[in-house]
């Protein structure tokens, strides 16, 4: 009887030592933060630690943050995206600024942000905008022209000139409609520059042609009314070289000029503006 009751209470004393005492969730937590600010002394430490580190930037601060930081499936989430960040004017400020910054927004995301920062603020957000002409996302700089072209800031002549010559095609073509919509006409030659840079062209050498671009700038030289080009311009319209071209100089021909070509086919018109030409010769 005894060597029963001795082998019972060695049995529960074995017990007792192999149970844990039970510890709730949150104070579980607790302790697996303790182990990682004291330093890790064993594999099991590693074990009860999770290996993923979680900044708090990744965590969204608002409704409104978190709907930035989803991936835009449609037009219509885009739509509302505007739609949430009017309703808080002023209030969508702080989280527009931040989206703008973090590349980890999606881009077009980034975009509507822009454009909804330009909205809410108006003028006043323009010099803030304006950095944004040099990012190295051609697409918020795309967005920083179309917004300080709809806040008419004509006073940006650096940015707009500088970016006729950005490396995006869209870029550049978007730095042109800022200039001829506001009427800068002191940009004026560094649009006939455009004529001149290789990347308005496309092909290889020998084989290059005019993209869209370079028609587009032909016509903004004779809106700006830039009378320094109409010689230049006459002589490409009465060459064959530039045939492709001929409508859009004598387009621009109309108007730096002071009489305008007559009515009639594009021939009729060439035969007019190289007796203009003539006329302007001095022997």
């Amino acid at each position: 009887m005894k060597k029963i009751l001795s082998l019972l209470l060695v049995s529960s004393f074995a017990y007792g030592a192999s149970q844990k005492e039970w510890v709730p969730k949150y104070q579980k937590k607790s302790l697996n933060t303790q182990k990682t600010e004291k330093g890790l002394s064993s594999k099991s430490d590693l074990k009860s630690v999770s290996t993923v580190s979680l900044n708090s930037e990744d965590f969204p601060e608002n409704k409104l943050e978190a709907l930035y930081m989803k991936e835009p499936k449609s037009k219509g989430f885009l739509k509302i995206l505007k739609q949430e960040s009017l309703k808080l004017k002023q209030d969508a400020v702080p989280t527009l600024i931040k989206v703008m910054k973090s590349s980890k927004y999606p881009a077009e995301n980034r975009w509507i942000a822009t454009y909804m920062l330009g909205r809410i603020m108006g003028v006043k957000s323009a010099p803030f905008i304006a950095e944004f002409s040099k990012h190295p996302n051609w697409m918020l700089r795309l967005a920083s022209l179309k917004v300080l072209l709809h806040l008419n800031q004509s006073q940006y002549k650096g940015i707009y000139a500088r970016l006729l010559e950005d490396k995006s095609l869209i870029v550049r073509h978007q730095a042109l409609q800022n200039i001829k919509e506001m009427k800068i006409k002191t940009l004026a030659p560094y649009v006939w520059k455009m004529l001149y840079n290789k990347a308005n062209y496309v092909g290889g050498k020998g084989l290059r042609k005019r993209s869209n671009i370079i028609k587009e700038a032909i016509k903004v030289v004779g809106e700006l009314e830039f009378k320094e080009a109409r010689k230049p311009m006459l002589k490409m319209i009465s060459r064959s070289k530039f045939k492709d071209v001929h409508s859009e100089l004598d387009y621009a021909l109309n108007l730096v000029s002071d009489k305008d070509s007559p009515k009639g086919s594009i021939e009729v018109k060439k035969l007019y503006w190289r007796k203009e030409m003539v006329k302007g010769l001095t022997i």
